[in-house]
């Protein structure tokens, strides 16, 4: 098995509970708004992410310098704008809409893979981005 496969499995399994567990906090109810919801929910991630790095003894301040710091920040910047509008959409649409219509990321994400980072591509990876697209096609119409 390769070391990436319990990785991918974990974050399927935790990231799985996100989306209900945000429609639940941000709609009817006493709901918070999902802009507050975005920023708790996030205090969180960046907590446990600085704990991470400070207990395997990575060097942080020295990665600030490093060029490739650019991507980062724009990754940081295109996460804030898919996760504020995400916790935005599950406030206000259903979880089984919302949430296959935001996976999506996935089939352009691959396909900015292939265009833009030069990854293979193979007649299985073009049917799984095929079947993606027509799933969410199905769940997300009338």
């Amino acid at each position: 098995m390769q070391p990436y496969v319990p990785y991918s499995l974990l974050a399927v399994a935790a990231y799985a509970l996100v989306a209900p567990l945000m429609r639940i906090a941000t709609s009817g109810a006493n709901a918070i708004p999902s802009d507050v919801a975005a920023a708790i929910s996030n205090i969180i991630l960046v907590a446990a992410a600085i704990a991470v790095v400070l207990v395997s003894g990575q060097d942080f301040t020295g990665h600030v310098g490093n060029p490739k710091v650019v991507y980062v920040l724009g990754a940081g910047c295109f996460l804030a704008i898919g996760i504020l509008s995400y916790y935005r959409a599950l406030a206000l649409g259903p979880v089984s809409v919302v949430t296959p219509i935001f996976a999506t990321f996935l089939v352009f994400s691959s396909v900015i893979g292939v265009l833009a980072l030069g990854e293979s591509v193979t007649l299985r990876k073009v049917v799984g981005i095929v079947c993606a697209i027509g799933g969410v096609y199905l769940v997300s119409t009338a």
